[in-house]
């Protein structure tokens, strides 16, 4: 069974394409252009580049525990955060991130959880201010402070970088076990900056591995691993997060569609008001087993995915492995807000990326499908 990460793969295929082409979206952010773009612009604007998050494979330097956390708990007391959330101006941060609708109904739901962590090391701070968890994705938002960084510019004491190119790597953990380590098919680690509004905060966001239910509790507390570009130490920061809603939709409809060689499966849809993860795969009906060729032509199908009212949700990232004559995937997008009774899913030939404005010829006819959000699990 061949396991990759399709954020890595679909950026090769890119380069093999054109040396001259932007980097692929699914490292792009989907965050920066929030503050950017305005409503006449919303048709024509670019993409930013977006960092991955990068695990740490090796550190020469000893690791250091930074700093103390100025609540043993990390989380703000309910009546706090009530408060806080009724004063304009101060709710959540995740309510102004337009690029994700997903975390923007984090925060207009108040589903986002204040938070209160620090840790210093000499005259840097890092400072964790809210979090949100949905069962499955994993978000929190990180301010730093330090002389050496202005209005989101951070000398590195060699050259001025954006704050989000002065993360070298970053690990999160829960309960010991590293979320996206090496045999996991998960790699849906990502952060990116916060915007023009906040340019000294991050957005951290992380896809559990929830292939065994026990493995990921409603609370938790993350240890996430920081190195910062220039500094020779390891930041070791503890993010709590509570699980914020029990609106999720779980649907299993194990349905297939086959159009000429062609056989697209839906097997599992999980519906939360932050993420929908689709659980498909896409089959070479004529092979057994995928060659080359064949393993770049299924790579190279995307799904879009439409509610009810005809928007489309935002593509987060996503993983595929193969097996057989077929490509697994699991996918991520963001909710679109309010009751939805059913989602049409529609395979296309990729010509950019993922996250691409896709054309009517690049739909594959006769493979679409719609998945009722309504019926038994």
């Amino acid at each position: 069974m061949d396991q990759f990460d399709l954020t890595d793969e679909l950026k090769k295929l890119k380069e093999v394409k054109s040396a001259n082409m932007a980097i692929s979206s699914l490292v792009r952010s989907r965050l920066d252009e929030t503050y950017a773009s305005l409503p006449d612009r919303a048709a024509t604007r670019k993409n930013k580049p977006k960092s991955r998050l990068r695990r740490i494979t090796s550190v020469t330097s000893a690791a250091v525990i930074l700093g103390t956390t100025l609540f043993a708990s990390g989380f703000v007391s309910p009546v706090m955060a009530n408060s806080i959330k009724s004063i304009p101006l101060i709710g959540s941060l995740f309510s102004s991130i337009e690029a994700d609708i997903g975390l923007r109904n984090a925060g207009d739901l108040g589903l986002a959880s204040p938070v209160n962590n620090k840790v210093f090391y000499k005259d840097v701070k890092l400072e964790v201010t809210e979090t949100v968890f949905d069962g499955s994705r994993a978000a929190f938002l990180l301010r730093m402070t330090a002389p050496n960084l202005r209005d989101g510019k951070y000398d590195n004491g060699k050259r001025i970088v954006n704050l989000n190119n002065a993360i070298d790597n970053v690990f999160f953990s829960v309960d010991g076990k590293r979320q996206g380590a090496p045999g996991s098919i998960l790699k849906g680690g990502f952060f990116t900056g916060a915007g023009e509004a906040n340019p000294n905060m991050l957005i951290f966001e992380e896809v559990l591995d929830t292939s065994d239910a026990r493995s990921v509790p409603d609370s938790f507390n993350a240890e996430v691993t920081l190195v910062l570009d220039g500094i020779d130490h390891e930041f070791k920061l503890d993010v709590p997060f509570r699980k914020s809603t029990d609106h999720i939709v779980n649907r299993h409809p194990d349905a297939a569609v086959t159009k000429d060689e062609l056989t697209f499966s839906v097997t599992a849809l999980q519906a939360t008001p932050l993420t929908t993860r689709i659980y498909s795969s896409v089959a070479l009906d004529k092979v057994t087993a995928l060659n080359l060729n064949e393993e770049n032509r299924l790579r190279r199908i995307g799904i879009a995915v439409f509610d009810d009212q005809g928007r489309q949700l935002p593509r987060l990232n996503g993983d595929g492995v193969y097996e057989g004559n077929r490509l697994n995937f699991d996918n991520r997008y963001a909710t679109t807000p309010g009751k939805i009774d059913y989602l049409v899913l529609k395979p296309f030939v990729i010509k950019d990326d993922f996250t691409e404005n896709v054309h009517e010829d690049q739909y594959i006819k006769g493979l679409e499908m719609k998945i009722d959000m309504h019926a038994a699990n």
